[in-house]
């Protein structure tokens, strides 16, 4: 994964409150700066829940966040374009993220991906040797691979495993008589989730509402979870917020559970 400059990240931080005093904008692009993001969630942890969270305003390039000190409670989210930036960077502002509202604006520099898509981008020589020795390394092994008939595996992305909706059913007939659904009460019924999903993600999304309790999910049911809340009104203003919020692109499917 390419990386962004450490010294021009630096810069970022540096500058980000200088904007506002000094009434200098920063141009769109397609780079996002997100700070005062919660420093007690694991690095991993956040790359996934911020995927799960911007992913629905167009395809991710790469997300940046680092373990060191300086870079704490902040990450730098690339995409494809500068339209889906701007409408994550609009629609997300102060989201709560975390129990914390995410501050969000467009990054001051460019990130290596995109300079690299528009040719711009100029290599430090150690990062130059390093790549160098790394592609050896694969074009070997790519070689070993085709000579004994194999082809490099291939990583998926995020959110390539389909939904259950959408797994073939391979048991019998299935009745015709569609099920009655269950009546409003105070636990909620969620579906379509990526398999990704995590209890921290789905508590981020629903504690913003009141009288919120608790996640549920099934470790051998991936892609479903339970949100209980204190009554069946408070759950039922939870579920009309957020139905149809997309996780890596999946459009969550929120119903009454059945008791």
């Amino acid at each position: 994964m390419a990386l962004l400059e450490r010294k021009d990240m630096a810069d970022v931080n540096n500058n980000n409150n200088n904007n506002s005093s000094t009434g200098t904008e920063v141009s769109s692009n397609m780079t996002i700066y997100i700070n005062n993001l919660n420093e007690n969630i694991k690095i991993d942890e956040l790359k996934k829940a911020l995927h799960a969270v911007f992913s629905q305003f167009g395809k991710i390039l790469e997300i940046l966040a680092f373990k060191t000190l300086k870079h704490k409670g902040q990450a730098w989210v690339v995409f494809e374009d500068v339209q889906s930036a701007s409408n994550a960077m609009r629609q997300m502002q102060s989201f709560p993220f975390y129990d914390k509202p995410m501050r969000i604006q467009y990054a001051k520099t460019k990130s290596d991906i995109v300079a690299k898509a528009d040719g711009t981008f100029v290599p430090r020589e150690k990062r130059r040797r390093h790549e160098e020795k790394g592609k050896k390394k694969k074009d070997q092994h790519d070689t070993n691979q085709v000579g004994v008939g194999l082809t490099p595996a291939y990583g998926g992305a995020y959110g390539t495993t389909p939904p259950l909706s959408q797994i073939p059913y391979l048991g019998g007939v299935k009745s015709m008589v569609p099920e009655a659904p269950a009546p409003p009460n105070n636990i909620l019924f969620i579906q379509n989730l990526p398999n990704e999903t995590t209890t921290m993600m789905l508590q981020m999304l629903f504690q913003q509402y009141t009288g919120f309790k608790e996640v549920r999910m099934v470790e051998t049911k991936p892609g479903i979870a339970f949100v209980e809340y204190g009554d069946e009104m408070q759950s039922t203003v939870a579920m009309h917020a957020l139905q149809g919020f997309k996780l890596q692109q999946y459009s969550m499917l929120i119903t009454y559970a059945k008791k």
